[in-house]
């Protein structure tokens, strides 16, 4: 069994290989000796293991027979992979947050949406991302939803840097989260999830275009 300081290791392990996969710093299918991470954060290979799973199940890395643990590929399948299961998950979520949107909640998307539209940086502007998106199905109150729908964005977030990286990235407002937000406030949730689902699905377009 996982102790207490285990499992905060190994949490901590996680976010440090997780930011590096994301941001391009460790290639899709670069190999993760465990013991080279224990290593490395002067662990045991529990909590190693522990972090591993974790980003598995966030879509980060694969295990793979007789290859060990690498990470995930950014290969077409993977992409559509992600974006279909987002596409239908965060809209499951939405409509179930919609209708328990406060004005409160509208206002942290709000927030989120601004934050995004000033960034000056990719790093901001994903940040802001995430939050908008979070901020958008918290109220469905699902926990093990959420908790997919955070892995899934995690991965999602490796998708955008992938493209800044390739296509430049430059300031630029959210036409689509302005629009998603437009139809939460007028409480019209069909056409919310509706634009949710077409704002997701544009992403895989526009990764799969620029792998082309």
């Amino acid at each position: 069994m996982i102790t207490c300081n285990e499992t905060t290791v190994a949490g901590r392990i996680a976010d440090s290989i997780g930011e590096r996969i994301i941001s391009g710093e460790l290639e899709p299918e670069a190999p993760l000796r465990q013991d080279h991470v224990a290593r490395e954060f002067n662990s045991s290979h529990v909590p190693v293991r522990e972090a591993f799973r974790q980003l598995e199940a966030q879509h980060l890395v694969v295990a793979v027979p007789r290859r060990g643990v690498r990470v995930a590929p950014l290969d077409t399948n993977s992409v559509k992979e992600i974006a279909e299961m987002r596409a239908a998950l965060e809209v499951v979520a939405l409509r179930n947050a919609a209708p328990k949107l406060t004005s409160a909640h509208l206002a942290r998307i709000e927030l989120a949406l601004i934050e995004g539209d000033n960034a000056q940086t990719v790093q901001d502007f994903e940040m802001a991302n995430r939050a908008f998106h979070h901020a958008l199905v918290a109220p469905c109150a699902m926990p093990h939803l959420l908790a997919s729908l955070d892995g899934l964005q995690l991965a999602n977030s490796r998708l955008v840097f992938v493209m800044a990286r390739s296509a430049g990235w430059r300031p630029r407002s959210n036409q689509d989260h302005r629009l998603i937000l437009q139809a939460l406030r007028a409480r019209n949730i069909e056409q919310a999830c509706n634009l949710l689902a077409r704002h997701i699905q544009t992403i895989e377009r526009l990764v799969l275009t620029d792998q082309k």
